[in-house]
């Protein structure tokens, strides 16, 4: 990234921007960029990370997962959890240059047709599959694999061209190689009667099926937001090491609609003022976005008085509606003779895999999770099970109709919709599983993730304690409501059922022939009864990283029904939207990333007509 694309703060707080945006994260950067575009505007950039181009721990595939928990990360984590028996699990987050886009697991997928459409249903127009499709596509540049792939890794893709993207900042690939499971995963899922997907970017991921990744080919590196920036105009202005501490709110007149005018934010240990002209945009994620609304003013009243923030704005949607897709980490003792990621603990197999790795760029640390399959509940959990849950699914009384009616039809057995997700890998991926070194065991993992979870959680800005105003400094409260009350029950009893489907999955050859026994959970609980299997799912459940919903779109019902409208801005103040995975007023049968990309690609066209 040149040094044009960064100034100082004073700098920062003397331009006369048009627009800033408030996180430079997956969202934040791709809108920033294409506002940029038009020469005439002047774009400010907010972000609290440091810019690390290039920095290995990010770039390098095989890497992924070791910027968490590190100086790239927010470190949150949730209230302890009563689902969870009292656990408070850890949120990462990025706080980089990049954002989330630079820690996650470089997953590249779409979610359903009818996820998407599911938004639009609600009175979001604009916001259905075929409307979105576009946004998908201006995001990424597509690189077929090499022929051989097809056959030897089950590398497909639908090679019509109205589904791919080819000139995007995004590069998005089939790794350059494999884990030595990944050849026996499909014909293990085609022995369970799930099919291969060899078009799930086309509006169905239902299926078993191989997943492309954001890795630049030709380098095999991480390509992610910051990318969007390489190279940017001398129009875009991104400040990092910049906390912002709310949005300025001006009213003219005693009746009048309150505006947002500008930025109050910290860089190192001083205190600035930005302003823009035309807009403010709230890029900050699921987790910060809530609470920069309600540091500003906006939000629940009662949230509000107790953190003595005053109030402008009340909304008591605000950081209200989250959704999370719940992870569970089975563990597997597998083929101690198989290439595996734990031999790079090895000071000398590291070192040869970096030099080949910094010579062609293959080998190793290029390998990365793709093993996947997206299932109905119903392929999952007996008849009388599936049917008791859809009893349960039609009974919940507290959503608003809307939202029940779309959570319950996903329940119904003619959706084919992936309400479960599998991802099989080597090495140990649950953190609570210890086993001791030297026994010499090496360890695969299959990870099962609810996608439509009935939970809904919240997140707020902390109350005060010692009577002075809550700050950006400060943590939010994040509160999942992990399997609590009665829509928790449904989805622990899903958990529940996809944990046993995993153990069939584990013991059906091919797969079966490199799995010797299970390992977590052990045999004992594996062979149990469902109160067993239930009691060990609430220790091991997990965060799979994917928020969304706090500042969620209203559709026809309006500031009743949300925070934002279906132009984004934000209800009751002019000049304010929000860009970002918190505006999803339901939740995807997918990893999120691409379909951030797509928000922003979206918005940044809707701000632009708004001008």
């Amino acid at each position: 990234m040149t040094t044009a694309s960064t100034t100082d703060a004073e700098q920062f707080a003397a331009t006369n921007f048009d627009f800033i945006i408030i996180g430079g994260g997956t969202a934040g950067l791709a809108v920033a960029s294409r506002l940029a575009e038009n020469p005439a505007l002047t774009v400010g950039v907010l972000e609290a990370g440091v810019k690390a181009i290039p920095n290995d721990e990010i770039d390098i595939p095989a890497y992924s997962g070791r910027p968490l928990g590190g100086p790239f990360d927010w470190h949150f984590q949730t209230t302890p959890q009563p689902g969870l028996g009292g656990r408070q699990l850890p949120w990462n987050r990025g706080k980089v240059l990049g954002g989330s886009s630079a820690l996650n697991f470089m997953t590249w997928n779409r979610a359903s047709k009818e996820d998407y459409d599911a938004w639009e249903q609600l009175g979001n127009n604009g916001w259905g599959w075929q409307s979105l499709l576009p946004y998908f596509k201006k995001a990424e540049a597509f690189h077929p694999p090499p022929p051989e792939f097809k056959d030897n890794h089950q590398a497909s893709y639908n090679e019509r061209s109205e589904f791919l993207g080819e000139k995007g900042p995004i590069h998005v690939a089939y790794s350059r190689d494999f884990s030595p499971s990944h050849s026996l995963w499909h014909a293990t899922l085609n022995q369970l009667e799930i099919e291969s997907n060899p078009a799930h970017l086309n509006g169905s991921n239902t299926g078993v099926w191989t997943t492309i990744v954001t890795v630049n080919p030709d380098t095999s590196t991480r390509s992610y937001s910051a990318h969007y920036c390489l190279t940017p105009p001398s129009n875009l202005r991104i400040l990092t090491k910049a906390l912002a501490q709310e949005v300025i709110l001006e009213q003219h007149g005693t009746d009048s609609e309150w505006t947002a005018t500008g930025v109050r934010f910290t860089h190192q240990g001083h205190t600035f003022t930005a302003s823009a002209s035309r807009e403010v945009i709230l890029s900050a994620g699921s987790v910060q976005s809530p609470q920069l609304l309600e540091l500003s003013g906006i939000g629940r009243p009662d949230i509000l008085a107790a953190a003595g923030i005053p109030l402008k704005v009340a909304n008591p949607n605000v950081g209200e509606n989250l959704q999370e897709h719940i992870m569970l980490p089975q563990v597997f003792e597998v083929d101690p003779s198989l290439p595996h990621p734990d031999d790079l603990f090895n000071e000398e197999i590291a070192a040869t895999a970096y030099e080949q790795y910094l010579r062609d760029r293959t080998g190793r640390l290029t390998v990365l999770p793709c093993s996947m399959a997206y299932l109905p509940v119903s392929n999952v959990a007996p008849e009388p099970i599936f049917h008791r849950l859809a009893s349960k699914s039609q009974a919940l009384t507290t959503y608003s109709p809307d939202h029940k009616s779309i959570q319950a039809d996903r329940f119904t057995r003619d959706k084919n919709l992936g309400q479960v997700e599998y991802v099989f890998d080597l090495g140990n991926w649950n953190p609570t599983f210890t086993p001791d070194p030297s026994d010499g065991k090496r360890y695969c993992s299959m990870l099962q993730v609810l996608q439509y979870p009935f939970t809904r959680g919240s997140i707020h800005i902390r109350p005060s304690n010692d009577g002075s105003p809550s700050t950006a400094a400060q943590p939010p409260v994040i509160d999942p409501q992990y399997y609590a009350g009665p829509h928790g029950e449904i989805d622990l009893e899903i958990m529940v059922q996809g944990a046993r489907f995993a153990q069939k999955i584990c013991g059906t050859k091919p797969l079966a022939n490199i799995i010797p026994a299970p390992a977590s959970p052990p045999p004992s609980v594996v062979g149990g009864t469902d109160e067993e299997l239930k009691k060990w799912v609430v220790e091991n459940t997990i965060t799979d990283w994917h928020p969304v919903g706090t500042c969620s779109m209203g559709g026809r019902a309006g500031k009743e029904g949300g925070v934002v409208d279906e132009r984004l801005r934000v209800y009751g103040v002019k000049g304010l939207r929000v860009v970002d995975a918190s505006v999803m007023p339901l939740h995807i049968s997918a990893h999120l990333q691409a379909t951030v990309y797509a928000i922003a690609e979206k918005a940044a066209d809707m701000i632009l007509e708004d001008l």
